[in-house]
């Protein structure tokens, strides 16, 4: 059986405290054994999360939008380099089983809205949901998490029942 893949979306420019709960997310998705996906830059959200799960021993899966590694995080376990530029958003999401939103803007929208286009679960971390994605919070595909152990259960959760 295949090890679950949780995606990590948010932005690459972030606050302290938003990098700081983006790699205990990494770390806590580690622990449970999951592989992490990320857009696999070298800075904010996607640097974070792999940190994270990197120093629980984890496993990390860098989705990037350039033709080579030159920008990619240095805890990636995998770069995969895709010369799309922000069109790598829809692999992202396709890619995971289950997608953490963290704080960003307009390319994790796009990775929200793909991720909810395409049926996947979205567990949105330090964020509100958009007041058109109403619709899919009262579907249950749309969750929101207060801390990233919170998140972390909810992707338990959801895989669980799958």
């Amino acid at each position: 059986m295949r090890k679950a893949v949780v995606g990590v979306m948010g932005g690459s420019s972030v606050s302290e405290s938003v990098y700081e709960m983006a790699r205990e997310l990494g770390r806590r998705i580690a622990e449970r054994g999951w592989v992490l996906l990320n857009g696999g830059r070298d800075q904010g959200v996607m640097a974070a999360s792999a940190k994270g799960a990197k120093e629980a021993g984890g496993f990390v899966v860098g989705i990037l939008p350039d033709k080579t590694d030159e920008r990619a995080a240095p805890d990636l376990d995998i770069a995969i380099m895709t010369a799309m530029g922000d069109g790598r958003n829809l692999i992202n999401v396709l890619s995971s089983d289950v997608v953490v939103a963290c704080p960003g803007a307009l390319g994790t929208l796009s990775e929200i809205t793909y991720a909810l286009k395409h049926e996947k679960t979205v567990i949105l971390l330090g964020r509100e949901p958009e007041p058109s994605f109403q619709h899919y919070a009262k579907r249950g595909q749309l969750l929101t998490a207060a801390n990233p152990e919170e998140a972390v259960e909810q992707v338990a959760s959801v895989l669980l029942n799958r």
